[in-house]
């Protein structure tokens, strides 16, 4: 599968146990999304399980709390991750702060997929990475994956998770990422990281579409650089597996963090902050972040936008050489 047919046959498993699921957004009902990620669905549970919107990204996610509230287990899809913004209230005032509010008497299942990120020449209006957004806020989870097998997974997971979930697909790499992904039902727990490639000079950290980047990475400074790399695949960015990321970098003292989202306050600031934390005395080096810089996300610059393989390297090299 890609990580199309991936999220597609998992909403179709999960539609089909639960008759409390739905799914709605704009263009998810018979034109199947405009990345055709719920394609055949509305046809196979139909128009009050699977359903237009309209443009009014408020109004899906105000809906999609109402729902929730009333006993049925919503799964919204914002268009691209860009346009989430005229919800931002909803999520992070009310969906995110609803179990704590309510002391626990009120749950808000829902997961909001969108897809994020740069790779397909959108413009500043298709392509950024807001996860930092919705990782400083509390009762929110934020999933990530990078390969088909992941977001079938995870989704799953997601979907079944009792917390407001925000699924960030990457799609950069929504059909060029192809993979073996069950037919059945399976599930990866939130909150574990993975080991994506075994090494003991550098901790490479990364999630989403950038860890296909990482992992090229990681070949070339091995055989080029002669540098082993250890590549940490985070999988979910908020609960984050500590204990994996430390792990490794008590094995290899060395840390470089890859994202594309701008530099300032990203994600791998808190990350570096906690190895601080966590880890400071095993550290060789400073540790390094190859990131988007803190502009706007550039048209016909998107390549140099982009962390690529030949940055990432140079900052593998500077970590060594420290």
């Amino acid at each position: 599968m890609n990580i199309i047919q991936a999220v597609n046959d998992a909403l179709r498993i999960e539609m089909e146990r639960d008759p409390t699921m739905v799914i709605l957004g704009e263009d998810v009902g018979k034109f199947g999304g405009v990345f055709r990620a719920t394609q055949g669905l509305q046809e196979q549970f139909g128009e009050e399980r699977v359903f237009d919107t309209p443009l009014a990204e408020a109004g899906i996610i105000g809906a999609a709390i109402g729902l929730a509230l009333s006993g049925l287990r919503p799964v919204p899809e914002i268009q691209f991750a860009d346009f989430i913004y005229p919800a931002f209230d909803h999520i992070v005032n009310e969906a995110a702060k609803m179990r704590y509010r309510s002391g626990g008497e009120f749950t808000c299942p829902i997961t909001i997929r969108t897809p994020y990120g740069g790779g397909i020449r959108g413009g500043h209006y298709h392509s950024q990475s807001p996860e930092a957004y919705f990782i400083h806020t509390a009762g929110l989870k934020v999933v990530c994956p990078s390969d088909p097998y992941e977001a079938k997974g995870l989704l799953l997971a997601s979907i079944r998770d009792e917390n407001p979930v925000i699924f960030l697909e990457p799609k950069r790499v929504y059909r060029a990422s192809r993979g073996e992904v069950p037919q059945e039902d399976f599930t990866i727990e939130l909150g574990k990281a993975s080991i994506a490639r075994e090494g003991s000079d550098v901790t490479l950290i990364a999630y989403g579409s950038m860890m296909h980047t990482v992992l090229d990475a990681a070949e070339k400074a091995q055989a080029e650089d002669g540098i082993s790399c250890q590549v940490v695949n985070l999988r979910t960015l908020m609960p984050f597996d500590v204990r994996t990321i430390v792990d490794s970098v008590q094995k290899t003292g060395r840390v470089v963090i890859v994202h594309e989202a701008p530099r300032s306050c990203g994600f791998g600031a808190e990350l570096s902050a906690t190895i601080n934390e966590k880890a400071l005395l095993y550290l060789e080096a400073p540790i390094y972040r190859v990131t988007g810089p803190d502009t706007p996300f550039p048209y016909t610059l998107e390549e140099e936008y982009l962390p690529s393989p030949k940055r990432i390297r140079k900052a593998l090299r500077d970590s060594m050489s420290y």
